[in-house]
């Protein structure tokens, strides 16, 4: 038993901090191809970099680092339970030794479990096979952002920006196309689609989250599927999103599409988006000692840096903040500008934001950054070390921005994929920005962290407490400012305005 958990505690820690060369070879690919100096250029840079700084430190990749969900692949008489019992035991290892961040949470109460493990979680998926003495285990780790840009379409339909989507192959092609664009940079752009085609609702999702399992290289043996990915890859990368959203050429890496049985009144096609942080690997166990055999989704070989160069490229141009901010720093500010901040963050995401509504902060907030961050961070003595720090998707807060800029006197608030309307007239009315950190970039983003000097709120759990940071030169791109512009809106209209040119049928007589 204890190697059996060994083996898969070794599985959950490199799903978490390694990227599998498929993955890796195709964010080469979009580097590559992204025209340099753009802000999807600098973006990508940021990336590649921490996807290097990761491997290096064995740090997670993302601090979202995910939903586990393991396909496990038993001889016939295997003790089932036995081996999810490893798999529980592996996760809250894991987790206590900060290669997952706490993300389990009481759906009533909001309590965090702290290990990751209640009801539900982690998802478990297991089959037998005639393979008499070895056991199959993938994993994959998808994160809360690009979890959210999910979405399901039920034909026939209105698509927007590209009309009725039937009940045939390009209805089907209408929906993916629109998956991508409706995303933008909320799900952490570049990303990939895993997409079922039929089914029932729960099973059409299911079998979506199943396709993020192929390789990014693989070919889909049916010929039909394989033009259509194909041309949702090419076609989607012309839409003008980019990196985060920032505008680009590159936009997705991949995009893997099943096909399973559906009633004859339902038509459904089931879109699960994944990041560029697409964590997923698996290893082939000796069935009577849990020993690791082999892995899969790897080259023996170690893997090849991403990057000569390190960090974010400097222009020259870059705009040194240090807060408190007053009204005339901000108004300086147009959409853009890099901004390196130096001073104190504060943290504050879901549960804090809903706190904000009732009661004051136990910080003054007037002037000052609030960072829409859940971190991994471990316990050291007395005080705190951060270990993964990026951001997390600032629209789940748009209900409540506008009211706390006001309230508390904000002057930039900081995380990825920008907001609405309702947050961008509180920036204008209040003398205030937002900034988009580089989604999914939590190593790099550490090591712009001096020390962490103190956290409020604990209560709520570590991912969503509200924590004071001592940062240097933390890389930032304004993309909404104090004068009513916004890039997100820019660009999801530029990229509307393209997506109608893809109206017209391009699988005829489907």
């Amino acid at each position: 038993m204890r190697r059996l958990e060994e083996s898969l505690l070794e599985l959950v820690v490199e799903t978490s901090t390694n990227l599998p060369p498929d993955v890796r070879r195709a964010m080469a690919r979009a580097l590559a191809a992204e025209q340099e100096g753009t802000r999807s250029s600098q973006a990508l840079q940021v990336i590649a970099t921490n996807i290097d700084m990761a491997s290096d430190c064995d740090g997670p990749i993302c601090q979202d680092t995910g939903w586990p969900t393991f396909l496990v692949r038993t001889p016939v008489g295997a003790d089932q339970m036995r081996i999810e019992s490893a798999i529980h035991s592996a996760i809250a290892e894991a987790t206590k030794r900060g290669k997952l961040r706490p993300n389990s949470v009481d759906s009533l109460t909001g309590t965090n479990s702290g290990d990751n493990l209640g009801p539900g979680t982690p998802t478990v998926h297991v089959q037998q096979w005639r393979n008499s003495d070895e056991i199959e285990v993938r994993l994959l780790l998808k994160g809360g952002g690009c979890e959210n840009k999910n979405i399901q379409y039920s034909l026939p339909s209105e698509i927007p920006n590209l009309g009725r989507a039937d009940r045939d192959l390009d209805g089907v092609r209408k929906c993916l196309l629109h998956a991508v664009w409706q995303a933008q940079g909320q799900g952490c752009s570049v990303g990939a689609l895993g997409v079922c085609v039929g089914g029932d609702r729960t099973t059409g999702y299911e079998h979506a989250k199943l396709q993020l399992f192929r390789p990014l290289d693989d070919t889909n043996p049916d010929p039909r599927l394989r033009e259509l990915e194909e041309y949702v890859a090419r076609t989607s990368n012309t839409l003008g999103i980019g990196t985060m959203g920032f505008g680009g050429g590159v936009t997705l890496i991949g995009c893997k599409i099943g096909a399973i049985n559906r009633l004859p009144a339902s038509f459904f096609v089931s879109v699960a988006y994944d990041c560029w942080a697409f964590r997923r690997l698996g290893v082939v166990l000796d069935a009577r000692t849990g020993a690791i055999r082999r892995w899969l989704y790897k080259d023996t070989a170690p893997p090849a840096r991403m990057t000569a160069r390190e960090g974010f490229e400097r222009t020259g141009n870059e705009i040194p903040l240090r807060p408190p901010l007053s009204r005339d720093d901000v108004a300086k500010l147009k959409v853009g500008d890099v901004v390196l901040i130096s001073g104190l963050l504060y943290t504050g995401r879901d549960a804090v934001h809903h706190h904000l509504m009732k009661q004051p902060p136990p910080v003054d907030l007037r002037d000052q950054i609030l960072y829409h961050c859940g971190p991994v961070v471990l316990k050291e003595g007395n005080g705190w070390r951060m270990t993964a720090a990026g951001p997390t998707t600032s629209m789940r807060e748009e209900p409540y921005e506008a009211d706390v800029i006001g309230r508390y006197g904000l002057r930039a608030v900081m995380g990825k994929g920008g907001m609405g309307p309702k947050t961008l007239a509180a920036l204008k009315e209040h003398g205030a920005v937002y900034l988009n950190a580089i989604g999914g970039a939590a190593q790099y983003y550490a090591r712009c962290i001096e020390r962490v000097e103190g956290v409020d709120l604990l209560d709520f759990g570590l991912p969503e407490a509200m924590w004071r940071l001592r940062v240097k030169e933390f890389p930032a791109i304004v993309t909404m400012d104090a004068h009513g512009h916004s890039l997100h809106a820019d660009v999801q209209n530029a990229s509307g305005e393209i997506l109608k040119t893809f109206a017209e049928p391009v699988f005829a007589g489907t």
